[in-house]
């Protein structure tokens, strides 16, 4: 499987361990199965040890279903993981770093959360060692990211217009290679909303972790993803 799949990926999970319902694998498989894009392990209440074994369990199933699989946050675990996709937070690891360290083969992604920062995470784009996607967000408050702030539709906006401005420019090339995701608080009820501002892509947490039915979930929010981009393309 082609790492570059990446660059038509439209759905992003991350989830936890699931400690509590003890189904991370049926939990995992169903979310690809509904066409989930990537899986990112994102749970900070694991040991070095038993995130690496959940990790051996989601490159399983990814594999499986020929999607991708993504660690947040460290390096060292993406590393040693083999993980596909390496997640990184204003906060975290330099990206520089992060590159040097896991090499050009690891798709690299980033959070955004200002302008400023969106306009250097499309500078960094520019060739195979550059940044492979960013996210920019929380849209709206969630509680998997305590105290942040939310940014609201207006950045997503400015975000959308930020790579058309690369596109019409010299960097053009570098838009139509770098993905970018809409993250915080969607769900199928606001999921419109986002794509009305010019996202493409999302990342969900609770809309897929808390459903009864994840693949009809994942399903669920493919469709409205399409139809949103339709609605708007035949309103442009």
């Amino acid at each position: 499987m082609s790492q570059d799949v990446h660059t038509t990926a439209r759905l992003y999970l991350c989830t936890d361990a699931r400690k509590g319902r003890g189904d991370f694998e049926d939990f995992v498989d169903a979310a690809f199965t509904g066409g989930v894009d990537i899986i990112q392990l994102r749970d900070k209440s694991l040991e070095a040890a038993e995130e690496l074994e959940l990790l051996e369990v989601l490159h399983s199933v990814a594999q499986r279903h020929g999607r991708l699989w993504a660690v947040n946050d460290r390096a060292d675990l993406a590393s040693l993981a083999g993980a596909p996709v390496f997640h990184i937070g204003q906060k975290d690891i330099p990206f520089a770093a992060a590159r040097d360290f896991l090499g050009k083969g690891t798709v690299i992604g980033m959070s955004t959360h200002t302008p400023e920062q969106v306009d250097a995470a499309i500078a960094a784009a520019p060739g195979r060692s550059g940044l492979d996607y960013f996210c920019v967000g929380p849209v709206w408050a969630t509680p998997t990211k305590p105290g942040r702030a939310a940014v609201g539709l207006d950045l997503v906006r400015y975000a959308a217009a930020a790579i058309e401005r690369a596109e019409a420019g010299d960097s053009g090339r570098v838009a139509g290679v770098v993905p970018w995701f809409a993250i915080g608080g969607i769900d199928l009820g606001n999921v419109e909303q986002v794509v009305e501002a010019g996202a493409r892509r999302v990342v969900v947490v609770r809309a897929i972790t808390e459903a009864d039915d994840p693949a009809g979930a994942a399903r669920a929010l493919l469709a409205a993803l399409d139809a949103g981009a339709d609605a708007d393309a035949a309103s442009s």
